[in-house]
């Protein structure tokens, strides 16, 4: 937990000028512990409402919760249970998300985006051509790994999304 702790410590400070904030994937315990920003749960980990009572208990300033969701129901019930916010996906096709189902659209991200109202992050196969097209279905942003990942210039995917995103 220690090398845990000194990375997310090592995220915080690269990223200190910056409006970015570091979110512990799936551990309460190191994020708490390593002063992150907040914790994202996916739908097989601690569920949303305990996360948010072990906040109230000691609470946190600031202290995101997120919640990675794959339907409309399980969205919902994330909103109701307390999260600051939900990724909803995979919106298309994507390797990485194959476990989760099939693609889940456009139209069931406005479904998900209107049902809920706190910011929702489409997630799931998303490229600088169908990024805009989130954006227009109610997406408040999105996630992706492979766009950033096969990337011969982050700086300039970041700029083309962000003229996209606006």
């Amino acid at each position: 937990m220690e090398l845990t702790r000194a990375a997310i410590r090592a995220c915080k400070n690269a990223s200190a000028r910056s409006e970015a904030r570091v979110v512990v994937n799936d551990r309460f315990d190191v994020a708490r512990a390593a002063g992150a920003a907040g914790i994202h749960a996916g739908e097989t980990s601690l569920p949303i409402r305990v996360l948010v009572d072990a906040l109230h208990a000691a609470p946190l300033k600031n202290f995101l919760v997120g919640a990675s969701r794959h339907s409309l129901d399980g969205a919902i019930d994330a909103a109701e249970a307390g999260a600051d916010y939900v990724f909803f996906g995979p919106v298309f096709e994507t390797p990485s998300k194959a476990a989760f189902g099939s693609p889940q659209g456009t139209a069931k991200l406005a479904q998900v985006c209107n049902a809920v109202s706190i910011p929702v992050i489409a997630i799931g196969g998303i490229t600088l051509e169908n990024a805009r097209v989130c954006r227009d279905s109610g997406a408040a942003g999105i996630a992706a790994i492979r766009l950033f990942q096969d990337a011969a210039d982050i700086g300039e995917i970041v700029a083309a999304l962000a003229t996209q995103m606006i």
